[in-house]
């Protein structure tokens, strides 16, 4: 029996990125997470709230 490896889909590709962005911000991965699926959360003000010293759990409660 084989197994076959399918391509992400582009939903999937853009769920990672989004993770990896939010990670490589400041986020921790549950909340990366939780971030990451959320479509009506916008990425750039959740990175730009923890440049600007925001710290997680405000921006959190900002976000969600």
């Amino acid at each position: 029996m084989s197994t076959t490896l399918q391509e992400p889909t582009l939903p999937d590709l853009v769920l990672c990125w989004r993770l990896e962005r939010l990670i490589a911000a400041g986020y921790p991965r549950h909340s990366a997470l939780a971030l990451s699926e959320q479509k009506d959360v916008d990425l750039h003000l959740a990175v730009r709230l923890l440049e600007t010293g925001c710290p997680v759990e405000t921006a959190l409660r900002i976000l969600l």
